[in-house]
């Protein structure tokens, strides 16, 4: 049992770093729904195979998969060449002409073979061990295993052969172009491996935990950090982190673990997005509050600046209410610019100094 759920975290990780390597690049290119829509779009490419050998475990059915996948990009990026639609609009209209198509087959033709609709969007990691792959009668371990790893050499090195010319066709097509490289060609190559690494993990965990996967790790890791290079490690570690806990929480609360792993890294990025230290919604909310209090400060230094005033009449005059104004006061004072003395406040020396350092800078601006 211990080593069956090994196989199932190991298959788990090996999915999550797979699809975090072009994820990167999807995101950061504005195409990240393209996982999305390869995910749907493959519907077809199984379907015509499978009227050909009619054979669900056929190899051919991935081979169809891969091919719907590609031909999805190749018409998406003919629509965005065209300069008339957006990315998102050419995506919005390429893939789900694609999936209608696999449906109408499948409607029509394959009438009697089922399909399990949970599988199909969640997949099932529970199940993958009992996929074994067997050589000349030798158990080498989950076919999703060899599979996912297999992919995950190619993505990798892909990524490690290519990355500076990924780097500068993402950032900068047009200089790319002057540097004699080919941007249609990287990008196709990143779209293969893309597709590829989409109907690999599509068996396994199904299409909403390859898309939550390949978008939001990467996602996460551009709140935390603008490096191209620490993008890919903190993607890969977010990647990680969500395949185990999502894991341990499937296990102790016995639910779906594709579920549970596609929840885990929603989590993981609102967490990012509250706590981030570059651009995090809590940083930003403290740094409008600080501003906002200097920008007070400075109003009541330059406010006193010719004589003492009651609270209550520069609370009316300024239209600030008694919490505010108190906070506001209670910050002069620990910096040492406010005194009150009653009902009154004044100008400290330094505060005074910093009043006339204030107006001289206005004045200078005016």
């Amino acid at each position: 049992m211990m080593m069956v759920q090994l196989e199932i975290l190991c298959i788990a990780l090996l999915v999550s770093v797979a699809c975090v390597l072009p994820g990167v690049f999807l995101v950061l290119r504005g195409v990240a729904l393209m996982s999305d829509a390869i995910s749907h779009a493959i519907l077809p490419g199984i379907a015509i195979m499978f009227l050909l050998v009619h054979q669900l475990d056929s190899p051919l059915l991935i081979v169809g998969a891969s091919l719907a996948g590609l031909l999805t990009v190749f018409f998406t990026e003919a629509l965005i060449q065209t300069e008339r639609l957006k990315k998102d609009a050419a995506i919005g209209l390429v893939f789900p002409l694609f999936f209608s198509v696999g449906v109408i087959i499948i409607s029509q033709c394959a009438r009697n073979v089922h399909l399990d609709i949970d599988m199909v969007l969640l997949g099932e990691l529970a199940f993958a061990p009992f996929n074994r792959l067997m050589l000349y009668g030798v158990d080498l371990g989950p076919q999703a295993l060899w599979v996912m790893g297999t992919i995950l050499v190619i993505n990798g090195l892909f990524v490690y052969l290519f990355f500076k010319e990924l780097a500068l066709i993402t950032f900068d097509s047009t200089q790319a172009r002057l540097f004699g490289f080919l941007p249609m060609v990287l990008h196709y190559g990143l779209m293969t491996i893309t597709s590829i690494t989409v109907v690999g993990a599509f068996d396994v965990v199904g299409s909403i935990v390859v898309v939550a996967l390949m978008i939001t790790p990467p996602a996460t890791a551009y709140v935390l950090t603008r490096r191209l290079t620490h993008m890919i490690y903190v993607s890969i570690v977010i990647g990680i982190t969500a395949a185990v806990l999502g894991y341990l929480c499937a296990m102790y609360y016995d639910v779906s673990i594709a579920g549970s792993i596609a929840t885990m890294t929603g989590l993981l990025f609102v967490g990012a997005l509250l706590f981030s230290p570059l651009n995090g919604i809590l940083l930003h909310v403290y740094y409008r509050r600080q501003n906002r209090l200097a920008l007070a400060q400075d109003l009541i230094c330059t406010y006193l600046l010719s004589t003492e005033q009651r609270i209550a009449h520069v609370a009316q005059e300024l239209g600030w209410d008694s919490t505010f104004i108190a906070a506001v006061m209670q910050s002069m004072q620990a910096r040492g610019l406010l005194m009150v003395k009653q009902d009154s406040m004044y100008l400290t020396s330094a505060g005074l100094a910093h009043a006339q350092q204030v107006s001289a800078v206005h004045a200078n601006n005016c």
